[in-house]
């Protein structure tokens, strides 16, 4: 073998290797892009489904310590009073619709705490009868901590829905979270006003389920790609 023959074959076994080599990496990522569009797809179920069946706030969370994620959205139950009331500005319920909320702090037992979201911040005198030494019976749905401010902290004023921006404020042991009520009760009389509803959840995982699929065959185009380019100019070199 001369040495022109064996550097052409070194050559021709080096650019295979290339090749084989990005052909599996691009086949890889497509692999990858369609467990993403799976994984999505799950997501998108759980993120979405509520489990309607109503439990007791304490059977699924401790104070002073993080929701468990499958505590997260769930319907619970609670009772205490009323020991403070926020208002919690530039809130958006399920329709898009943006307001300032009333949000109170409800003391359960004797050393702990949970943030409430009520109501409307225009309806807060609607209930003028309700006083802070009245038990209140409250059912709702059990939210994460809002992450991102909506304004600054100030007096009688919450930047977000977070039981970490009051800590100073109270000496009660508080939840994690809120609740967003849907009922409040007092002595078997119900009272009525305007609630929030719940702002629609996602998933978390980024993108459209079909564009996760695109992105997989774009990926595995390009693998084919590869593969046909050495052929290609071979072809063409003849």
């Amino acid at each position: 073998m001369t040495p022109a023959t064996s550097k052409t074959l070194v050559s021709r076994v080096g650019t295979g290797v290339v090749v084989l080599l990005l052909a599996c990496i691009f086949f890889s990522l497509g692999i990858w892009q369609l467990d993403r569009a799976a994984a999505l797809k799950e997501s998108l179920v759980i993120a979405t489904t509520i489990d309607e069946k109503v439990v007791t706030l304490e059977s699924i969370a401790t104070t002073n310590s993080l929701l468990a994620p499958d505590a997260i959205n769930r319907m619970v139950n609670v009772s205490g009073h009323y020991v403070t009331t926020f208002r919690a500005p530039g809130q958006v319920d399920g329709d898009g619709i943006s307001d300032d909320w009333e949000v109170a702090l409800l003391q359960v037992g004797t050393n702990k705490g949970v943030l409430v979201v009520r109501g409307l911040w225009s309806q807060r005198l609607l209930n003028p009868e309700i006083s802070q030494s009245m038990q209140i019976d409250i059912q709702g749905q059990l939210r994460a901590a809002q992450s991102g401010d909506r304004t600054d902290n100030s007096q009688g004023v919450i930047s977000r829905l977070d039981s970490a921006v009051i800590i100073s404020a109270t000496d009660l042991d508080l939840f994690d979270g809120y609740i967003l009520a849907s009922t409040e009760v007092h002595r078997g009389e119900s009272l009525e006003r305007t609630r929030p509803s719940a702002e629609k959840l996602r998933s978390r995982i980024p993108g459209f389920y079909w564009q996760h699929l695109s992105y997989v065959l774009i990926w595995w185009l390009m693998a084919a790609v590869v593969l046909y380019l050495p052929f290609y100019r071979r072809k063409v070199s003849t």
